[in-house]
């Protein structure tokens, strides 16, 4: 099913690319395995998808302590934290995550630092940003970016990739293209300044109800659940 899935999603990227006259390879599908089994994740590997998301970091443990403990190769797999970090499990994040995309405050961004710096470890991250100002969703404001960004690239152990948004969940996939060109506009601010020691920063936003919208609006990045395990 997850094989049949993915080739519907990939038709459905095709045709946005080929509208916006883009190639579809430069998108990346993060299958977010919330809730998902060791063998619906190998079915994922399966298809040739390398990129798998996790929402909780206890969840992502055991997982990759039961794929460890089969002998499956863990190098096959880009971890991605995509859900909220709290900074008490920081440690065990940077251990296992490639990316972690849902850095949401500097008080966290720190406590990454600091522990990826106990490994050796430059931490590849994304800046998560509140594009829609809802007080149930985590991020930034857009407005404090900027100063938050200055901020966290003095952090040598902390790589910072682009940014990341949650649109709200609506009736009509059209209604989330506000956020989306609002990130698309803050990245270019972001790029423009010079904020960063490179540009084209990546955006991470678009889920299983929103991704074309999002892929309209420059997302390289799209993180889905629902369309991909669905049956």
């Amino acid at each position: 099913m997850i094989k049949e899935n993915l080739s519907k999603i990939r038709e459905r990227i095709s045709l946005v690319c080929l509208k916006m006259k883009q190639d579809p390879k430069q998108i990346t599908i993060v299958a977010v395995s919330k809730g998902r089994t060791i063998e619906q994740i190998k079915e994922v590997q399966d298809t040739g998808m390398l990129d798998i998301g996790e929402n909780r970091v206890q969840e992502a443990l055991l997982k990759y302590k039961q794929l460890s403990a089969i002998r499956y190769p863990l190098s096959a797999i880009r971890w991605h934290m995509v859900g909220h970090l709290q900074a008490n499990k920081a440690k065990e994040a940077v251990r296992i995550f490639d990316l972690i995309q849902s850095v949401d405050s500097l008080r966290l961004a720190l406590e990454i630092n600091k522990q990826a710096a106990k490994i050796s470890k430059v931490q590849n991250v994304l800046i998560q940003i509140n594009t829609s100002s809802q007080p149930s969703k985590f991020g930034f404001k857009p407005d404090e970016t900027i100063e938050v960004i200055k901020d966290m690239v003095k952090l040598k152990n902390i790589n910072i990739k682009g940014l990341m948004t949650i649109a709200p969940i609506v009736d009509n996939p059209e209604k989330t293209r506000p956020y989306f060109k609002m990130l698309r506009e803050l990245r270019d601010k972001i790029n423009n300044l010079q904020l960063t020691a490179y540009s084209s920063q990546l955006l991470s936003m678009g889920m299983s109800n929103d991704f074309e919208v999002a892929i309209e609006e420059g997302s390289g990045m799209i993180r889905l659940g629902r369309v991909m395990f669905s049956r």
